[in-house]
């Protein structure tokens, strides 16, 4: 299909009427369907990332979609909960990041399982659903976000008529967990024992206070003369990020085995980083005597420590790459200085600390 010379051409399929193909004057191409009495055109999603035959059936699906809005509510078919869930998700997966379609995939089916009418759902029913969840609130927030996304989704379409998703609060969840030095010493020896990947990843956050996709990210290119440089659009704030590593760090990584440039490929694609958070973590907490913690506490405890061993907080923070801390606005205009010497002195400290806690591992 040729690229015309300038802006978008739209080439529409003579088999199901109002859909087509738009094309770019790059030739980058993205499958639309016009729908409703104002011919309204609504992008599906781009080609190849979308094939043919599921931007067909999407097509149709939101066409279905406007009938049925079109009819009086008491002719409109009454969908089973599980049918409307997997019109959301497909809709979900056209129009968000692979990352929120899986999400709301999970918690959908994992924490909502009514066999019934959507129309009959209640919101006792949904307060049913949630409760069960309260011993792990952020996993109740994302359950409850899920559900009145999906639900807002269906009025909107007309599937039914209000939501019955309740406006509910949940407890805060506490952000302050740090570990202390027998459950760091825990920590660290049950990722000794594990090994690579995932030992091996949760050791280098004990070490280097970084956070989790920058340590599964991490190239072996970007890592000279002992000092990691994360480069720019990779770290959180999109700005390079350069940072000493101690003894310990570099013997970690010494002993890691050859894997390419990714120290920690996915299993699945060598090209891509590691992701495999979710079960990885729950097999390696399982044996723990501990408190429940999270990857980002690890983050906090290193922080902790640096104060202990009375790091400057400026310091601290170059090295965990806060752009926002006690050198921020116009101070961070004017200080250009580069805290190297600083940060190579406090990260030998930490090594030395974490030595002694770990010695008995």
């Amino acid at each position: 299909m040729r690229s015309p010379d300038a802006g978008q051409k739209t080439h529409f399929d003579d088999a199901l009427p109002g859909f087509g193909v738009r094309v770019s004057q790059g030739g980058a191409k993205s499958f639309v369907v016009m729908f409703g009495k104002r011919r309204q055109l609504k992008t599906l999603g781009r080609y190849p990332a979308l094939s043919l035959a599921e931007a067909r059936r999407e097509a149709k699906r939101v066409q279905a979609d406007v009938e049925t809005l079109a009819l009086p509510s008491a002719e409109r078919p009454s969908l089973s909960f599980a049918e409307a869930r997997e019109r959301f998700l497909r809709d979900s997966a056209a129009r968000n990041k692979p990352r929120t379609a899986s999400d709301y995939h999970r918690l959908l089916h994992r924490h909502f399982a009514f066999e019934r009418s959507i129309s009959d759902l209640s919101r006792s029913d949904i307060v049913d659903a949630l409760e069960p969840l309260q011993g792990t609130p952020s996993e109740q927030q994302h359950a409850f976000v899920a559900i009145r996304t999906m639900m807002n989704w269906c009025a909107r379409r007309g599937l039914i008529e209000t939501s019955p998703v309740p406006p509910l609060r949940f407890a805060h969840q506490s952000r302050e967990r740090v570990l202390s030095d027998e459950e760091l010493r825990t920590v660290w020896k049950r990722a000794k024992d594990t090994g690579y990947p995932y030992g091996s990843i949760i050791q280098l956050l004990i070490l280097t206070g970084q956070r989790r996709g920058e340590i599964a990210g991490l190239r072996r290119t970007w890592i000279k003369d002992n000092t990691f440089v994360l480069p720019p659009g990779f770290a959180k704030n999109k700005r390079e990020h350069r940072f000493p590593i101690g003894p310990m760090t570099q013997k970690l990584i010494d002993n890691l085995p050859d894997t390419g440039d990714l120290l920690f490929p996915s299993r699945h694609d060598p090209d891509k980083a590691y992701n495999g958070w979710g079960k990885a973590k729950a097999r390696f907490d399982a044996p723990l005597s501990i408190e429940p913690y999270t990857l980002h506490d690890l983050r906090r405890t290193y922080s902790s420590v640096m104060a202990r061993i009375d790091v400057p907080i400026h310091v601290t923070e170059r090295l965990l790459n806060h752009m926002s801390g006690t050198i921020s606005g116009v101070a961070a205009v004017y200080n250009r200085h580069t805290y190297v010497d600083e940060m190579r002195d406090s990260v030998a400290h930490y090594d030395a600390f974490l030595a002694k806690v770990v010695a008995r591992c």
